[in-house]
């Protein structure tokens, strides 16, 4: 099982915070050509962080950002529906998602499979929460139909995975570096 001290855990912490605060939506911080870590950012704290306060503090931090973009920074609400509240699970699957990994976890390329498998079947499922809670439950959209949702997933849901993966992609690289500087991938004897 993957575990951190609770120094790293800080440390991991306020890295998925600051990442989450330039890269979500369109406010005062955001930097246009990083694309939305949130739901990486939720994996990566199912993966690297233990306590579980550590994914409603971050679900506050995504709705105050929200908050604070659609009231004073001019950004559209039109997001802003009852269905925001599928964000909330949509969300924990990404972080019971990186739990389960971290179960998983060992410094090898057999890691590879189950990563990749996990973060996809998660994403999967966050995609149809977050993307169909909002066109079903959402209220902006008359007589929503399942085919009129799947043209939009299949437009919508490559690009969630693309920033996941991006994100993935760069802790990865991060990871490695570290495991590899600290020597935590030889085998303790």
């Amino acid at each position: 099982m993957l575990t951190l001290s609770k120094t790293n855990q800080i440390i991991v912490g306020t890295v998925l915070a600051a990442l989450v605060i330039v890269t979500r939506g369109h406010h005062f911080a955001s930097i246009n050509n990083l694309p939305s870590a949130s739901l990486a950012v939720f994996f990566l704290a199912g993966l690297y962080l233990r306590p579980t306060w550590v994914f409603p503090a971050l679900l506050a931090l995504c709705a105050g950002l929200d908050f604070s973009a659609t009231t004073y920074g001019g950004v559209s609400s039109f997001c802003v529906t009852p269905a925001y509240a599928f964000l909330l699970p949509a969300y924990g699957t990404m972080w019971l998602a990186g739990h389960w990994f971290a179960k998983q976890y060992s410094f090898s390329f057999n890691a590879l499979l189950p990563l990749v498998g996990g973060v996809a079947v998660a994403a999967a499922v966050s995609e149809l929460l977050s993307s169909g809670g909002f066109y079903f439950f959402g209220g902006r959209y008359p007589n929503p139909t399942i085919a009129e949702f799947l043209p939009r997933l299949e437009k919508y849901f490559p690009h969630q995975l693309e920033n996941i993966a991006f994100w993935l992609g760069v802790a990865l690289v991060v990871h490695v570096a570290f495991a590899l500087a600290n020597g935590a991938h030889r085998a303790k004897a």
